[in-house]
């Protein structure tokens, strides 16, 4: 049996789906590497929300989603943009998601890193009123008893005059931590109004500031995320780390051979791309544990195509990809999105994001997914 799927240039093609699924199962936590996943949030269908109102949550399927997870040996990361931090999620939404999930992974043993960010600020602010901001969220998620992932702030952003503001900011947040932290470059690409970070629209000036702030606490820094999607410069960063700060990997486009490393050292991971991908990927991972890099990049180097595909410009709608296919596995029962950004990509896209995990085995249910994939489309007018 075939499902028609839509080719993007106005015909459709046949598609055969996959019988069965991957063969993953959960696990303990990985031994080589420290993998998260930027997880998601899962809305109320049956909210009476509109795009501009605060965001309605399903905290139910939310907190299974992350207790799914957990069960394969990945960490959660919390409250970044993949859980719509910023497009759909305010601080309001991110500080209860923060403290629910911080006490679910207490109660599971769960790894846990929450973001903090300065999204209570919603106007144009002050460098005092941006320390402020931060120095809010930053207790809140050490209250909570998780790990804080410093994010790029839009409010720092725009406030500030030059590195010099940035070097002042964040060294005063690392001054106050209670225990090292994750430092979060999220390159233009996932937030426009990100462009200059670190005061400098050159990626080079950029990026010896980035350094300079780790450089002077690199007691409190544990580790860095890069999000810039440049494998070259990762690298290149990763290697003028100080001694036992790590790099985590954000880059949703060469992920295989970033974690897998080279002779000079080996990236992290913090990706979104883990939320779909979460069983597979710990599989892998746990083929690098080993000692086996082959067959670690065997497994992971077929999901690239389809990490391209939903990181596709422009990349920030990333996040309707990944809650689609969380909703064709099975883990939730609708695609609804907060803020309605489940309308922000195309049937097109959809069709071949369906194809590329089913090809990949990634939904443990297949006849569940593809007949979810001939409920959109025939929504769409799209008859089989």
């Amino acid at each position: 049996m075939t499902i028609r799927l839509p080719a993007g240039d106005g015909g459709f093609r046949a598609y055969e789906p996959r019988k069965e699924p991957l063969a993953a199962t959960p696990g303990t936590p990985f031994t080589s590497r420290t993998v998260f996943s930027a997880a998601h949030v899962v809305a109320d269908p049956f909210a009476d929300s509109t795009p501009d109102s605060p965001a309605a949550v399903d905290w139910d399927a939310t907190l299974a989603f992350r207790r799914h997870l957990w069960s394969h040996g990945l960490g959660v990361a919390e409250a970044m943009d993949t859980a719509q931090r910023g497009m759909g999620l305010d601080w309001a939404g991110a500080a209860e998601l923060i403290r629910r999930s911080a006490a679910e992974a207490k109660s599971v043993g769960g790894l846990i890193a929450c973001g903090v960010g300065t999204d209570q600020l919603t106007g144009p602010a002050t460098l005092d009123e941006v320390r402020a901001a931060y120095e809010e969220q930053l207790a809140l998620v050490e209250e909570s008893g998780a790990q804080a992932i410093l994010m790029a702030s839009r409010a720092l952003a725009a406030a500030a005059k030059g590195p010099e503001d940035y070097l002042e900011i964040y060294g005063h947040l690392l001054r106050q931590s209670a225990e090292p932290v994750v430092l979060h470059w999220l390159g233009p690409m996932f937030d426009p109004a990100l462009e200059g970070y670190w005061g400098s629209g050159d990626l080079d000036t950029a990026t010896d500031t980035f350094l300079e702030v780790i450089a002077a606490h690199p007691d409190k820094v544990d580790g860095i995320k890069v999000s810039l999607l440049e494998a070259r410069r990762e690298i290149d960063i990763r290697r003028r780390l100080p001694q036992g700060v790590r790099c985590y990997t954000g880059d949703d486009f060469n992920y295989p051979e970033l974690i897998a490393g080279d002779e000079q050292g080996f990236s992290h991971a913090l990706l979104g791309i883990f939320d779909p991908l979460g069983p597979l990927a710990a599989e892998a991972v746990r083929v690098l544990d080993t000692g086996d890099a082959k067959g670690f990049r065997e497994l992971l180097d077929p999901t690239v195509e389809l990490s391209r595909h939903l990181f596709q410009a422009p990349t920030r709608f990333y996040k309707t990809g990944v809650v689609f296919l969380a909703w064709l596995a099975g883990h939730q029962s609708h695609f609804t999105m907060v803020g309605g950004l489940q309308s922000a990509r195309s049937l097109p896209h959809f069709a071949r994001a369906y194809e590329l995990a089913d090809g990949l085995g990634l939904f443990p249910d297949p006849k569940l997914a593809e007949e979810r994939m001939k409920n959109l489309l025939s929504l769409y007018g799209v008859n089989q």
